[in-house]
């Protein structure tokens, strides 16, 4: 009897991990330095499979489908008016996957018109706490680290079968639930999960370019202060701060254009001066 039980967990375990399980955290962000009671929330998903994980933003999600399928008829972007593109704005323009096989954690964001990816190469080194609490209906841990300039206060749940978290926290014997930063510019909050079929596939548009996370914030840096000289070449869309307003922009002066372009990019940059990570 106890040898069937044993073979009846494994297989239960096996069917838990074969599932795709979407984990919805609640993002609240203070992205300005100057303005710090401009307080950003919205929602982004943590897919969790057996291979692999990725966090991104729920509204990069919906503007993904409005447009592929505004592609799909034949209308391009275009056919997406400004108000469709509004609603779907997002302060979360990256992506984060994490490979359970070689556990490395792979970082995507995109600078202009190119994409760049980078492995992580900064390791998560907790504290482990004996506090606990209770968090919704999880009992959970308190962990801390320090991690790309700010100090980070965890709380993880061994309730759930999965060691991850949102953004590149994870390393904890159970996944968080919640974790914040002792300034509370930045705070990710779990909020509800459920089944999906599978991870999605996020839509690429323009160069993808793999560098090492110097290079990165190298590039970075460079935007900050000119961030015109990014769009000047390359194919694919702009990111969401910069965009032209949908299909009316077609008869507009280019020069108007661009300087109205390169007006909204800077103050964009102006608006996001505290990152989620500092130098």
């Amino acid at each position: 009897m106890k040898k069937i039980g044993i073979i009846a967990l494994a297989l239960l375990m096996q069917h838990i991990f074969a599932q795709t399980n979407r984990f919805v955290y609640q993002v609240t962000m203070k992205p300005g330095a100057e303005n710090k009671s401009d307080i950003k929330t919205e929602n982004a998903y943590l897919d969790i499979s057996a291979e692999k994980s990725l966090f991104y933003s729920e509204n990069r999600y919906k503007r993904d489908s409005i447009l592929q399928k505004a592609f799909q008829g034949g209308g391009g972007r275009g056919s997406v008016s400004r108000e469709q593109m509004e609603g779907v704005r997002t302060h979360i323009n990256y992506s984060v996957e994490k490979d359970k096989v070689s556990q490395k954690t792979y970082f995507k964001d995109r600078i202009g018109r190119d994409v760049y990816v980078y492995e992580e190469d900064r390791p998560l080194n907790w504290k482990m706490s004996s506090e606990t609490t209770k968090i919704g209906e999880y009992k959970v841990q308190k962990a801390t680290t320090d991690f790309a300039g700010r100090k980070w206060t965890a709380w993880f749940t061994t309730d759930l079968p999965y060691q991850d978290g949102p953004y590149k926290f994870g390393g904890l014997p159970g996944l968080i639930v919640k974790v914040e930063d002792d300034n509370g510019d930045y705070s990710f909050d779990l909020m509800k999960n459920y089944k999906i079929a599978e991870i999605v596939t996020l839509n690429q548009f323009g160069n993808t370019l793999k560098v090492k996370r110097a290079d990165y914030v190298k590039q970075q840096e460079k935007y900050k202060t000119d961030p015109m000289s990014f769009m000047q070449s390359g194919g694919g869309g702009f990111p969401s701060p910069p965009r032209a307003g949908g299909g009316r922009g077609g008869n507009q002066n280019p020069v108007d254009m661009r300087k109205r372009m390169e007006e909204r990019a800077k103050e964009e940059v102006k608006k996001n001066s505290n990152p989620i990570e500092r130098p």
